[in-house]
């Protein structure tokens, strides 16, 4: 299985459910770390997901805590628009924990200073935007990782 991707407190149901098809698609496991800024029945997660929700390999979390604590030797990267390295500098590996915050103010503050060595950035080049699409950024990675392991 390529990777893991992790949404913490993910906010919008449509990124959430266009991200949980790009897992299956990806053979790839979506871990959900609650809350929610709504439910998994919700119809626009759904109408995202298509009809493939039911085969997308879903763990949920109650908490970041939890989170952190059952996958602790696990090898993560995290996403953040204020880290300094670019995400084509990274050496993915398969199994991989790909970490992304929520749609309103990314990963915290306090989880990048924890991390500061495993963050890393899309690089944008226009000063009028302030981060991508939480769905389009985890394609980016995503594809990204895959081709590096690809060309292993």
């Amino acid at each position: 299985m390529p990777f893991n991707i992790v949404l913490i407190e993910p906010e919008i149901p449509n990124n959430t459910g266009n991200i949980g098809r790009l897992c299956l698609a990806t053979d790839s496991v979506l871990h959900l770390v609650k809350p929610y800024g709504f439910t998994l029945d919700d119809s626009k997660l759904r109408r995202a997901g298509l009809d493939y929700w039911k085969h997308i390999k879903l763990i949920e979390y109650n908490s970041a805590d939890e989170f952190f604590i059952k996958n602790q030797n696990e090898k993560m990267a995290f996403y953040s628009s204020h880290a300094e390295k670019k995400y084509t500098s990274l050496d993915y590996e398969d199994n991989m924990f790909l970490i992304f915050g929520k749609e309103s103010i990314g990963l915290s503050k306090e989880l990048i200073k924890q991390n500061a060595n495993h963050v890393y950035k899309i690089p944008m080049h226009s000063t009028h935007i302030r981060s991508l699409n939480i769905a389009n950024a985890v394609s980016i990675v995503v594809y990204e990782g895959l081709r590096k392991l690809d060309n292993q």
